[in-house]
């Protein structure tokens, strides 16, 4: 949902990058869990700061505890994700599927999702080596999440 960038103030308050298409979805919680080791924290609040939220857990009551929060990031459970429309997919759904063209030529695993301002981009790691994937509707043909696929037609020259 989000990653912890640095304190913001003495209280406690946690400026956060905000890595969701709902961010009012952080209105709704009562509990975030944070880091690798999903650390519980009980929601205090959250409200937009710029082009950041400021996000608020109990037990984070000063700038030291804030700081050593920094780069963590911040999960909500899966049952708590909010509904897509067809088509739509969280990014952990996404990471991991075998990318290939129509014509069966295997592209890679995706391996990260880049947010750019206009589309997202897949990252693929295979035969090639890396290859950037623009999350278009006339790039992306076919995601078969049960089969752990998806297909690509690339745009003319991407590969070149």
């Amino acid at each position: 949902m989000a990653t912890v960038l640095a304190p913001h103030g003495v209280g406690g308050e946690l400026k956060v990058r905000i890595e969701t298409d709902f961010p009012e979805r952080f209105a709704l919680l009562t509990r975030v869990y944070l880091g690798p080791e999903h650390l519980p924290y009980d929601f205090e609040g959250f409200r937009l700061h710029a082009a950041h939220g400021l996000l608020k857990l109990k037990g984070c009551d000063d700038r030291t505890a804030a700081e050593k929060l920094r780069g963590m990031d911040v999960w909500i459970p899966l049952g708590e994700a909010m509904p897509l429309k067809p088509g739509e997919y969280y990014e952990y759904q996404i990471l991991g599927l075998e990318v290939s063209t129509p014509g069966g030529e295997p592209l890679g695993v995706i391996r990260d999702v880049l947010y750019t301002g206009s589309n997202a981009v897949y990252v693929t790691q295979g035969p090639r080596g890396e290859v950037l994937i623009p999350v278009l509707k006339d790039v992306v043909l076919e995601v078969d999440l049960e089969g752990g696929r998806m297909v690509v037609q690339l745009p003319p020259g991407l590969l070149e």
